[in-house]
């Protein structure tokens, strides 16, 4: 395990370790600081922890439309490949 990394979410700093290089823990603190303030600054008054639950519902969200999205592009590439290799087999006989 890497050394700790030191980020600032929400005005709080924490020690993360992972098997992530530095560079890409620093990357994913800052999305979630930058979510954690959209969410905040859009819902006055809400409690960190309820502001927690919201942003990971968002990048959440997220995740789950990037997943769909490459599943579409999967099944395009596919619908692609065989068409291409349906036009090459039609050379071939």
């Amino acid at each position: 395990m890497e050394q700790p990394v030191r980020v600032k979410i929400l005005d709080q700093e924490y020690l993360i370790r992972s098997e992530e290089g530095e560079e890409q823990i620093k990357r994913v603190a800052d999305f979630v600081d930058e979510r954690f303030r959209e969410i905040r600054e859009h819902s006055q008054g809400l409690s960190d922890t309820k502001t927690a639950i919201l942003a990971a519902f968002h990048i959440a969200s997220e995740y789950f439309q990037v997943l769909n999205d490459r599943n579409d592009l999967e099944k395009d590439l596919q619908n692609r490949v065989r068409a291409l290799n349906m036009h090459i087999d039609s050379f071939s006989t």
